[in-house]
């Protein structure tokens, strides 16, 4: 029996988001970035810039007994786009963008019911919060959107 449902989660929710038509030419990270950020469109799984935890859980017991457990979890995870103009605009749409594609593929549609529980990994998943930071820097503008994918497990 599995202690948490995270690992499987952050599994699916990455095996999501890759196959997702509309994240397409959008590198997808498994955690904190490497050295080479010379893509200039990313999405993070299990990571967000300041933040002090990738995923926080909270287990209680389901009922009586001690036998099942629900799992309450949060994935930090970080959109981010970058272009060598000034254009902050088109640096804050398109971080917007790609949160809009995000929450589409955690939507349950016909091609892909599951989605919303994480590929059956969980009872239930979505988006619940988000915070928009911007840049100027000397390579162009930058925008980044911190955003949570919480999500209800039973265990």
């Amino acid at each position: 029996m599995a202690t948490s449902a995270a690992p499987a989660a952050v599994g699916a929710l990455l095996s999501i988001l890759r196959a997702a038509p509309a994240l397409d030419g959008v590198h997808i990270v498994d955690g904190p970035p490497s050295v080479n950020l010379t893509d200039r469109h990313r999405i993070y799984v299990g990571y967000s810039p300041g933040a002090d935890v990738s995923i926080d859980i909270g287990q209680s017991f389901a009922g009586a007994g001690a036998r099942i457990r629900d799992e309450d979890g949060s994935i930090a995870c970080y959109a981010e786009t970058r272009a060598g103009d000034k254009d902050m605009a088109l640096r804050r749409d398109r971080a917007f963008e790609l949160l809009a594609a995000v929450e589409a593929a955690l939507r349950a549609t016909d091609a892909a019911p599951e989605a919303p529980t994480l590929n059956g990994t969980v009872l239930w998943s979505g988006l619940t919060a988000g915070s928009l930071v911007q840049e100027q820097g000397p390579n162009g503008a930058l925008a980044g959107l911190s955003f949570t994918v919480a999500y209800r497990a039973r265990i």
